[in-house]
């Protein structure tokens, strides 16, 4: 899927980067000792993190709930190679796009609240100068941004957004920039025709629910975070939650040597330049909480969930996505939940219903673009399904 590009010149990048002093602000990293020590994977799944983040991946963490077996978190490698400071499961992670489906279900619970029509003209909540900025937009639902159906270009797609951010790589952008990005750009496809990644959609959807809220980040904090009592989640609603130590530092690969350089200021930059498509960071263990939440109706009512997970099809045919979720097959087994892929961080949240299990699984190398470390992350993941599963 279509994901968000910053950078396309590792040289620029390494001659133009003094990364800045972190600020330690202190947050107590408090293992959760009390979940299931006798999980009987527990072995398989430590050697195969092990394995990897001997391989070169920095660090790996995962959290595992199932009705049969409880819970279960685990971690390998370095939260923080510099210092030797290992990964813990109550490190915090980048959700990057995972964001998604609380935002998702923030637009969701408005339209419970009777404040957002999903088939609405975006046009009829979208405020100045945003909605100008968009060619037709009369013709985009609230529904095709939630489900990749509006035909809204990619903003990162942008050879002038890219080119900025390139030369400004710890400069925070703001959102105005972002979608003046695309302005009066015609659209890719007919809206509603057919679906194609866009983080720009969500994007859309935070500023539309700023205009209905006065503070969309607020909103999730108050009917998500504290509903379900995640007090290791935060996305803006903590000035300084990309500053805590307990946060993990983020590594890329940039001369594809399988020696990650430490690039956590730029990861900085980027996760607080955008809203609802990106920003959230979460323990393994809150992450499934939240997921376990939505799926157990504590978040939404049962024809909500209904609706997000009303899949729309690839071009080949196949159900790919819903309102703020993702839809997974293979070998036959179904799954749903979301990925996040970034410049210093990746992971997946998923809830399989055959097994009745939520997994989690963050590494914080950079898993945007192509290249060895990368391909180390992904095939971490599928190691670990299949042995989940077995």
């Amino acid at each position: 899927m279509m994901k968000k590009i910053f950078l396309t010149a590792a040289v620029i990048i390494l001659t133009s980067i003094s990364l800045k002093a972190q600020n330690n602000n202190e947050r107590a990293c408090n293992v959760y000792s009390s979940f299931n020590n006798h999980y009987v994977r527990a072995d398989s799944l430590h050697a195969i993190m092990k394995r990897y983040t001997e391989a070169g991946l920095p660090g790996a963490a995962m959290a595992i709930y199932s009705q049969k077996n409880g819970w279960w978190a685990g971690a390998e490698g370095y939260s923080k190679i510099e210092t030797k400071e290992l990964m813990q499961n109550c490190n915090l992670q980048y959700l990057q796009s995972v964001s998604k489906s609380y935002m998702a279900v923030a637009i969701l619970h408005l339209q419970e609240q009777g404040k957002i029509e999903l088939d609405a003209p975006i046009t009829k909540y979208l405020s100045a100068p945003y909605s100008g900025y968009l060619k037709n937009a009369a013709s985009v639902t609230v529904r095709m941004l939630l489900n990749h159906t509006s035909g809204i270009p990619e903003y990162s797609d942008d050879p002038a957004f890219v080119s900025y951010v390139v030369q400004h790589p710890l400069q925070k952008i703001s959102t105005e920039f972002v979608i003046r990005t695309i302005a009066d750009k015609k659209l890719m496809f007919t809206p509603g025709s057919k679906h194609h990644y866009s983080n720009t959609n969500y994007e859309l959807l935070a500023l539309i629910a700023d205009a209905i809220t006065g503070n969309h980040a607020a909103y999730i904090a108050r009917i998500i975070f504290a509903k379900l009592e995640l007090k290791n989640t935060f996305y803006r609603n903590d000035k300084q939650y990309l500053h805590y130590k307990q946060l993990v530092n983020s590594y890329w690969d940039v001369l594809n040597t399988g020696r990650p350089a430490n690039i956590t200021a730029m990861q900085h930059a980027n996760v607080s330049s955008f809203i609802g498509d990106d920003g959230i960071v979460s323990t393994p263990i809150d992450a499934i909480k939240f997921l376990k939440g939505l799926t157990e109706g504590k978040l939404l009512s049962d024809a909500s969930l209904k609706e997000m997970q009303t899949w729309v099809n690839d071009e080949q045919g196949n159900p790919v996505y819903g309102l703020g979720l993702e839809h997974y097959e293979a070998g036959g087994i179904e799954a749903w939940g979301h990925s996040g892929g970034g410049i210093g961080a990746g992971c997946i949240l998923l809830y399989i219903p055959v097994a009745q299990t939520y997994i989690f699984l963050a590494t914080n190398v950079g898993t945007l673009f192509e290249g060895s470390l990368s391909t180390k992350a992904n095939q971490l993941k599928d190691e670990l399904l299949i042995a989940i599963l077995q």
